[in-house]
């Protein structure tokens, strides 16, 4: 990376990092109106409980207890009887968590309801390695398209500190379990992290070429988000390194993925036909269902109860209540798609106009000139291609958005 490029990286971050602060200013509890123009758009459900907690890990999340998920589930399938009845429909179906296959029999009463409620064509899941055992997944055949399982690492002593190696088994342990759940469902995915603390180059090559050799379909390095929630504790539990590898790492990552379909910035598949890992890259649209699930529609960034007890005092309300909302510009969305699009890679400008009513050039005029001056991209027939800086500047913003995402979530859960 040269100086240019370098102080690009820094300009920009910290452009973005200030546009979302000076935007995430949320008013009062709002109410999800009626769907319009029967457009589909994409559902998201939150299961919002795991067993283990991971010190890198700020997402919504309360400790398993079996009653208190049944219910839970119970009060998600009336939201989503709500959704129906308001006038939605969905072709797609993300479910995050949390460890959203905690409860296998909840999850599929679920997935199954959604199924007849809705146009739903594909579902993916995200699940722990202790929860892909075959007997298991069988049973979601027919509903689950594409699961990923969070592995983050096959290093042992990064998996001791990190407080998953006694949960979920050391190194061999852990590509028995994916291999015998590899191929089951029509999409498996491994999921792992890269530039921990201590990480070497060595270590790095190792998790890419066991999870190579277990061949799934798609296979994502997350480089390792550190919030001011989670920083400290990454600190404590992994030390802190002199020198970060997050660029050396990704170029390793990319030569050792030249021979796959990179979907994004952080995703490779064996194949096109594979579903991209990342939904709000593909999904500008989403509806969420579940505590602390956001929601964004109509120009609107909504958010969902994070209380259990709040949650389901509005959703038993009848009218589908937000816990709060911001509204966005039309300018602030056409940036929102562009970050989520140059995620993306090869951004066709006149399909963009066309479907957001704007012209992406004017719009964005000195910052694209400048994406080009150091680059990121190169611009052919009316196409927008990231350069290997592209890639990584695209890579490095989207982090950034997730970041402040999690000071969103911190924001609403202050009192839990």
């Amino acid at each position: 990376m040269n100086f240019l490029q370098k102080q690009a990286l820094k300009y920009t971050c910290n452009f973005l990092n200030k546009e979302l602060k000076s935007k995430f200013k949320f008013k009062e509890e709002i109410v999800l109106n009626k769907a319009k123009d029967n457009k589909k758009v994409m559902l998201y459900i939150h299961v919002p409980f795991c067993h283990t907690f991971c010190p890198y890990c700020s997402f919504h999340k309360f400790a398993y207890d079996e009653e208190l998920c049944k219910e839970y589930f119970k009060i998600l399938r009336v939201e989503l009887q709500q959704f129906k009845d308001l006038g939605y429909d969905f072709n797609t179906l993300y479910v995050g968590g949390g460890t959203t296959l905690i409860n296998e029999d909840e999850l599929i009463k679920t997935l199954s309801l959604c199924k007849d409620l809705f146009s739903i064509e594909e579902i993916s899941c995200e699940s722990d390695p202790n929860h892909i055992k075959p007997e298991v997944l069988k049973d979601f055949k027919g509903l689950i398209d594409r699961l990923s399982c969070g592995v983050q690492s096959f290093d042992n002593d990064i998996l001791r500190k990190v407080n998953r190696l006694e949960k979920f088994g050391e190194q061999k342990e852990l590509v028995k379990k994916l291999e015998l759940a590899n191929g089951i469902l029509p999409t498996f995915s491994i999921d792992l992290i890269f530039n921990f603390p201590s990480q070497t180059k060595q270590m790095l090559i190792k998790d890419i070429e066991l999870a190579k050799s277990i061949a799934p379909s798609q296979i994502t390095l997350y480089p390792l988000m550190k919030s001011n929630l989670t920083k400290e504790i990454i600190a404590a539990k992994l030390g802190i390194d002199k020198q970060d590898n997050e660029y050396e790492f990704y170029k390793i990552i990319c030569d050792y993925f030249s021979d796959y379909e990179q979907n994004n910035s952080w995703s490779f598949s064996k194949d096109r036909t594979n579903f991209n890992d990342e939904y709000v890259s593909t999904h500008h649209e989403y509806i969420g269902a579940g505590s602390g699930a956001f929601s964004f529609t109509e120009n609107k960034l909504l958010v969902n109860a994070f209380k259990l007890d709040d949650y389901k005092a509005k959703v038993l309300e009848g009218k589908n209540k937000k816990l709060a909302h911001i509204d966005f510009s039309d300018e602030d969305v056409i940036n929102y798609i562009f970050l989520t699009e140059f995620f993306k890679d090869n951004l066709n400008i006149n399909n963009f106009n066309q479907n957001y009513n704007c012209d992406l050039e004017k719009h964005l005029g000195f910052r694209l000139k400048a994406m080009k001056s150091v680059g990121a991209i190169n611009i052919n027939n009316g196409i927008i291609q990231n350069t290997f800086f592209g890639k990584y500047l695209a890579l490095t913003l989207m982090k950034e958005f997730y970041i402040n995402m999690d000071l969103v979530r911190a924001f609403f859960r202050k009192d839990l």
